[in-house]
């Protein structure tokens, strides 16, 4: 996907601390190919989550939650794990465009996910 930057990883290597994790599942918006550790936002109109793009102007400019595994959406929505609270390793993180880990670790911690 242009504009991203991605490091292969394992999901268990997002873990960086002792915080409780906690998660859910989320939509993850058609056409999307997302690898674990993505940071996300949520479509406003559809409640889908997807890659957070510091330019969007749908809602899902607001990082909002981490992919906890590896979703392929090219087929349509698909249903995916995602970390609600937790600490994460700022290295395991793909990142949007316009997007920096200080720009999600200001946007995460609010929601329970410290990037260290």
């Amino acid at each position: 996907m242009p504009g991203m930057t991605q490091t292969a990883h394992n999901p268990r290597q997002l873990v960086g601390g002792s915080f409780p994790i906690r998660f859910a599942t989320v939509t993850i918006a058609e056409g999307e190919v997302l690898a674990a550790g993505s940071v996300l936002g949520e479509v406003t109109a559809s409640s889908e989550h997807k890659l957070s793009v510091a330019a969007a102007d749908d809602g899902s400019q607001a990082p909002i939650t981490v992919l906890w595994e590896d979703v392929d959406a090219t087929g349509g929505p698909v249903e995916a794990e995602v970390m609600l609270t937790g600490d994460l390793r700022a290295a395991a993180l793909t990142l949007g465009e316009g997007h920096t880990v200080e720009s999600v670790r200001k946007a995460l911690r609010r929601w329970s996910l410290f990037v260290h």
